[in-house]
């Protein structure tokens, strides 16, 4: 899931907002020296040609979205041809409110991958303090074969598309024969990839948008780089400080992945969540929150009765041996909540700050569904159908019939290029369920994510994809933050890769969601002050969120504020597909 998808899923400036309390303009630093204190790294020969060489390009602004700027540019597919073909690439700013006192250009980028940075950028007075609106253009821009750039397209019709990608409508497969169908799906996925869509496909890595990156921070005039990561967005933050390590003024990242991990320089060939552990990251955030939901009793949890945990398998060992009928749509069609969906809702819960509430409250309507009719009013049961409906629909985002959508093109245009993955699209099943043996019902979730990958069925290769080093000093600190239960970057890999950089900081957070801004004033005010000053936090600083499971508060410091309904609903998130069309809906 990227930050954009969190912040969607919030309403904008709702759950995610409200109650975050931000650092005013006062408390940082009016200007923004130059940062560069360490003796850096320098960008080596190759990369310097590949990059300097391309002529700086003139962006022709114009007014968009009622209070921004758009702008396209071509930019070389292949940086080692820079006269060949090209690709063009959406840019979208929103100007410093401060010209006057303006510092540069912010790059925003929200994760995905394949998540949209001309959208985040627009959406910045959302989430952004208005000290960083004060005194940076944001800028964001949809990396090469994503949203508004030039589009990898796999297929030759959207018919063909639609039918190569029906059976990927769920969180993911779950018994023999959905797994098989998935699995011939993923093949001709990757093999259309490979071929159809070869030429941006093999072009889509993490080191070519790292190039990207370099040219458009010369094309907006600054001399070294400004970034705020989320997500994947971290792991282009990374890349871009290795590639070119003595170019950098300020990179923010949150939601940290570990480049080794996400490579597999370190274990070829081997399921990527068991490289990652995102899987292992929302196990631990479900467990603890339902001790913490036993603990709080239930009064403040609705689920505590008992033993949550024991509810909680019991309900989920109801749901793999029959789907819950939750009555028929408009068509007739029957609507079910299957085990994968179950699993699905609750991994959605717990990329929110408000896990503790939607994950509890799903497991038990649920049980309501489950429990004797006779012990169960007529009426509860309705509201509990009706609740669980309302939840599908927001999640379940279908695929678009028109236009064509590129989602799962464009995720796996960038997984699959970067990094290394088991050879063998049939071996998903076992290794997947070796995963949910390691990390119990989020181990398959993650882990089918990555199977258009396998090695015999996406062929196409980007002979410049960049896999390290990745512990190049860098002209200025980078930070990283992490916090301790986010159920898709483990706080574990943003740890193992703050070790890496020289100098870098990391700044903990013991929010719940995924990401950290805009949870805290420590966390907001703390990127903040680095972003326009480039002052690190203390080292060893753990950030409180106020907003913690079954405590009745909100974050403390916040403006009262009406939260708009969308708001109160789940993030837009299931499996890594579908997260993306939801993330992308109009």
């Amino acid at each position: 899931m990227s930050f954009l998808a969190r912040l969607l899923g919030a309403g904008l400036a709702g759950s995610l907002l409200a109650g975050a309390a931000v650092a005013p303009a006062s408390a940082v630093a009016p200007a923004a020296p130059a940062m560069g204190a360490t003796a850096a790294d320098v960008t080596s020969q190759q990369e310097a040609e590949r990059v300097d060489r391309v002529p700086t390009p003139v962006l022709q602004w114009y007014a968009c979205y009622g209070r921004a700027q758009c702008a396209t540019v071509r930019l070389p597919l292949d940086y080692d041809e820079p006269d060949g073909a090209s690709v063009e690439i959406a840019l979208l700013r929103v100007k410093a409110r401060k010209q006057a006192q303006r510092i540069g250009s912010l790059f925003v980028n929200p994760g995905g991958p394949g998540g949209s940075g001309t959208d985040m950028a627009a959406l910045a007075p959302a989430y952004l303090s208005e000290s960083v609106l004060d005194r940076f253009d944001v800028v964001g821009f949809d990396p090469r074969g994503i949203g508004m750039s030039d589009n990898l397209k796999c297929f030759s019709s959207t018919r063909e598309q639609v039918l190569a990608q029906s059976q990927f409508n769920k969180f993911f497969p779950y018994g023999a024969k959905e797994e098989a169908a998935y699995v011939k799906a993923a093949r001709t996925i990757g093999r259309a990839c490979s071929t159809t869509g070869a030429a941006l496909a093999g072009a889509m890595s993490t080191a070519e948008v790292a190039r990207d990156l370099d040219v458009l921070r010369r094309a907006v005039g600054d001399p070294k780089l400004t970034y705020l990561g989320f997500s994947y967005g971290t792991l282009l933050g990374q890349y871009y400080a290795n590639m070119f390590p003595d170019r950098v003024r300020a990179l923010a990242l949150d939601g940290v992945i570990d480049p080794r991990s996400w490579t597999g320089v370190t274990a070829p060939g081997t399921l990527q969540d068991n490289r990652l552990r995102s899987a292992d990251a929302a196990y631990r955030a479900l467990r603890t929150l339902l001790i913490r939901c036993d603990r709080a009793g239930v009064k403040r949890c609705v689920f505590a009765r008992g033993n949550p945990q024991r509810r909680f398998a019991a309900v989920a060992r109801a749901l793999r041996a029959k789907p819950l009928l939750l009555g028929r749509d408009e068509d007739g069609k029957a609507v079910r909540l299957t085990y994968a969906d179950f699993v699905g809702l609750t991994l959605s819960g717990l990329h929110s700050a408000e896990a503790g509430d939607f994950v509890t409250s799903v497991a038990a309507t649920v049980e309501t569904l489950l429990a004797v009719p006779s012990s169960k009013t007529k009426k509860q049961r309705a509201t509990a159908r009706a609740s669980l409906r309302a939840h599908l629909a927001r999640v379940r985002t279908p695929a678009r019939d028109f236009p064509y959508d590129n989602s799962v093109e464009a995720f796996s245009g960038v997984i699959c290029t970067d990094a290394d993955h088991p050879r063998d699209a049939a071996t998903w099943p076992a290794l997947t369920a070796a995963e949910d043996a390691r990390a119990p019902y989020f181990g398959r979730a993650w882990g089918w994510g990555t199977v258009t990958c396998a090695g015999d069925t996406w062929t196409v290769r980007d002979e410049d994809a960049y896999k390290g080093p990745f512990n190049r000093r860098t002209s200025a600190p980078v930070l990283f933050v992490g916090n301790h239960w986010d159920p898709a970057t483990s706080y574990r890999q943003a740890v193992s890769a703050a070790k890496l950089l020289p100098g870098s900081r990391l700044l903990s957070s013991d929010n719940w969601g995924h990401t950290a801004y805009g949870t805290s004033a420590c966390v907001t005010g703390g990127v903040d002050r680095y972003l326009l000053r480039g002052t690190l936090p203390e080292a060893g600083t753990v950030c409180h969120s106020p907003a913690q499971p079954f405590t009745r508060r909100t974050a403390a410091g916040a403006k009262a504020q009406a939260v708009p309904d969308e708001a109160k609903q789940l993030p837009p998130v299931a499996g890594p597909f579908t997260a993306l069309r939801a993330e992308r809906r109009p």
